[in-house]
């Protein structure tokens, strides 16, 4: 059985500590932390002793998509807190500057792939060159993007086969054409299905979809059945 978590950004934005008060109860076991926002990560840093993380077997850390000229270094440190913890760190490859800063965080360094908006880490070619500058770096293949950039899933899948060896997370969500996330479509599901085959089942599943409180266990059943290989009927996702 895959598992399947949640952004707390997606669920709350700016606000970790709501996300996870909606989490409790739930089927939830894996987590992705987020600080998008630089003015979101010393909050979540200062709070990292008192978050309720014990039913989460997973946690992972979104690091800031955009730093400020002049922060990278306390930015990177910051995170590197997260990374002593045995935490993935999902960094923007736009948002980094200085590649030494960033290579101290070793495999948890993890490079997300990009959307259009990107100016670089949207396809396996760019990847490769970050890939080369960061070479102990992990991957976190997001589904909404590669399928923004490429509708037929075919980037999707030369991501996966060429850096198969580095994934540790995936994103899941709708990415629409101005690159915000959505709900999960059919269309979604079934193009997600042409690449389930080649994702370990025990990656982490982070979904990025802005699901509200009554939407969270749906959702989740919804990802499960967009990472099966191939659809055995015709289905419906209502939302």
């Amino acid at each position: 059985m895959r598992k399947i978590g949640f952004s707390t950004g997606a669920l709350a934005k700016g606000d970790f500590a709501l996300a996870l008060k909606f989490l409790r109860g739930t089927s939830v076991g894996v987590i992705e932390l987020s600080a998008l926002r630089q003015n979101e990560l010393w909050p979540l840093l200062d709070s990292l002793e008192l978050l309720e993380l014990a039913p989460f077997s997973y946690v992972s850390v979104h690091a800031p998509s955009r730093i400020e000229e002049g922060t990278e270094k306390k930015v990177v440190d910051a995170l590197g807190t997260f990374a002593k913890r045995g935490w993935p760190v999902i960094t923007h490859p736009d948002a980094i500057r200085d590649f030494d800063l960033w290579r101290s965080l070793g495999r948890l360094l993890c490079i997300e792939n990009m959307d259009n908006r990107k100016p670089i880490g949207r396809t396996a070619i760019e990847l490769r060159g970050i890939f080369e500058k960061l070479p102990e770096a992990s991957f976190c293949l997001d589904l909404g993007h590669a399928r923004q950039v490429d509708p037929t899933m075919t980037e999707a899948l030369v991501m996966l086969r060429e850096f198969k060896s580095r994934l540790i997370q995936l994103h899941v969500s709708e990415v629409n054409t101005a690159s915000r996330h959505e709900l999960l479509t059919l269309a979604a599901v079934y193009a997600f299905r042409k690449v389930a085959s080649l994702i370990p089942e025990s990656i982490p599943i982070i979904l990025e979809t802005p699901a509200a409180r009554n939407q969270i266990e749906r959702e989740i059943a919804t990802a499960a059945r967009a990472l099966k290989e191939a659809p055995a009927h015709p289905m419906t996702v209502m939302h």
